[in-house]
């Protein structure tokens, strides 16, 4: 049993393919022990080099109701009223400190991911990609 840190990228794959050959093997064995400090090795390296980022605020309410089979109704009483719920699920206006607490208790969502700002949707370009804008009239030539 040789283990070493992983430090590159061929060190990861060599400890990946330890790990598939170990899988399985009983706890408190040799064998064991190598596939546990080999796996801890194998998330620091991938929280290190390969980390997630935690999903958009909104996203993540509609993804829990979603999971629990209900709709933005379900929101009323938590967010607020009907149309402070709408407002926050179309991103016209951020979440607060008492809807994120109670976001948190009522659909068990972490609260880091209800702490950051929302990620804005762009709204899409026109066809040509580019957006009308209107001409000032200073600049309208006269009809003559």
């Amino acid at each position: 049993m040789e283990i070493r840190p992983i430090r590159t990228e061929t060190d990861y794959k060599t400890a990946i393919r330890r790990i598939e050959a170990l899988w399985g093997a009983a706890q408190g064995t040799p064998e064991g022990d190598e596939l546990d400090i080999l796996a801890t090795l194998v998330e620091s390296y991938e929280h290190e080099h390969y980390g997630i980022d935690l999903p958009d605020p909104v996203e993540a309410i509609k993804f829990r109701l979603e999971q629990q089979g209900k709709d933005y109704r379900a929101l009323v009483g938590v967010i607020g009223q009907r149309t402070r719920v709408y407002e926050v699920m179309r991103r016209a206006r951020p979440l607060s400190l008492n809807m994120i607490r109670r976001l948190h208790g009522t659909l068990q969502i972490p609260a880091e991911v209800l702490i950051q700002p929302n990620r804005k949707q762009r709204r899409p370009a026109t066809q040509t990609g580019v957006r009308k804008t209107r001409t000032p009239r200073s600049f309208r030539r006269s009809a003559q």
